[in-house]
């Protein structure tokens, strides 16, 4: 098959050790909880059991969590980009501090947000694929926002420089080498969405996550791995097929990049460059690799919302790799997925650009949400 592949180079035995922990950990995850949590507005979002949909495709249950509801940023990326804020303003405080990342959307709205916040100036970078709609969401939490680049991987080149020759601080959810302690906060924000998840009754057979970087697919594999070892739930990575670095990755055994304009609706996922960071995690612990097209993305859009919830383009990737392996009976074999299995998705973003869901799904999502 050319778009699932079971991991070559899984150790699923393998321990989560000292190696792993350093990159994130259970410890680290409830430091972050407990600092999120004294947030105006903190609270756990919305974990929808979607029993019909487990019915139709013949499994014990699908829980979908609903990151459209975090905070004012209808995404999950308010736990990673403006707690890696915070944590930059403890260290250094926030008289003259400039923060700056490259986006697609969701993680500049949060870096911008999280700078609004702390009293630091933010400058985001986004390229020309991201809509004016996302544009606009990052300057409304008075942000500067430069539009450098071709697609992600081009911005994060160009903040990068900016940041060099500014004095800037960056704050990207993507690692390279000698830049790993801001991603490593971003990612160890990520892991309250497990955390919540837990509390809230999820007891996952198998996780369908989305890809981009890397950094949300390993905060929820380091969280499952350190708890549960080698019992932890199936953890199935899903990307878009026009920007597919890790499948490509996972098929090689080594770090790919992916080349190109990455031109797919799935606009928070098309990302050319593994995190490096994630990369150590996903490369031996996550058990699957699979991409869904545009067209399987926005057909999953339109289904969530016979179930009253709305979900952007981005964050509904983990359902359409879901319904994409539920219909095919190789990829059902492999992941060993039945009538007993418990999926658990992130819908990591809502309706963050509200005229371009509008477009998809043909009703706006407060008519969806009525």
């Amino acid at each position: 098959m050319d778009d699932f592949v079971l991991n070559p180079a899984l150790e699923r035995g393998m321990a989560y050790g000292e190696e792993q922990r350093a990159i994130l950990s259970l410890a680290k995850a409830r430091e972050a909880r407990e600092h999120i949590a004294r947030w105006d507005g903190y609270g756990a979002t919305p974990l929808h059991d979607l029993i019909e949909l487990a019915h139709r495709h013949r499994v014990a249950q699908v829980l979908y969590k609903d990151e459209g509801k975090r905070f004012s940023l209808r995404s999950f990326k308010a736990l990673g980009g403006a707690y890696a804020v915070d944590r930059l303003v403890a260290k250094n405080g926030a008289a003259g501090l400039t923060v700056t990342c490259a986006t697609d959307g969701n993680h500049g709205r949060a870096v911008a947000w999280g700078a609004a916040r702390a009293g630091a100036k933010a400058v985001i970078y986004v390229h020309e694929g991201v809509s004016e709609g996302r544009a606009e969401a990052i300057r409304s939490f008075g942000a500067t926002v430069v539009r450098e680049g071709s697609n992600y991987d081009a911005s994060v080149r160009a903040s990068t420089e900016a940041a060099a020759r500014n004095g800037w601080e960056i704050v990207s959810d993507t690692s390279w080498p000698g830049y790993e302690d801001v991603p490593r906060d971003v990612m160890q924000g990520y892991a309250v969405l497990a955390m919540e998840a837990s509390e809230q009754g999820a007891d996952p057979t198998h996780i369908f996550i989305q890809g981009g970087v890397g950094g949300v697919a390993a905060a929820m594999l380091s969280y499952y791995w350190e708890k549960f070892g080698a019992n932890r739930p199936k953890l199935i990575v899903v990307e878009p097929d026009k920007a597919a670095c890790l499948f490509e990755s996972a098929k090689s055994r080594r770090v790919e990049f992916v080349e190109g304009d990455l031109d797919t609706v799935m606009a928070g996922l098309a990302c050319g460059e593994p995190s490096i960071l994630a990369w150590q995690l996903l490369g031996p612990g996550a058990d699957a690799f699979m991409t869904v097209t545009d067209q399987e993305a926005i057909a999953a859009m339109q289904l969530l919302a016979e179930f009253h919830v709305v979900g952007g383009e981005s964050g509904v990737a983990g359902l359409a790799g879901f319904l994409k392996a539920a219909a095919n009976p190789n990829i059902r074999t492999a992941l060993e997925l039945d009538p007993t299995s418990r999926v658990l998705l992130i819908g990591t973003e809502g309706a963050t650009d509200p005229a371009l869901y509008t477009e998809f799904v043909g009703m706006t999502p407060e008519e969806i949400e009525a």
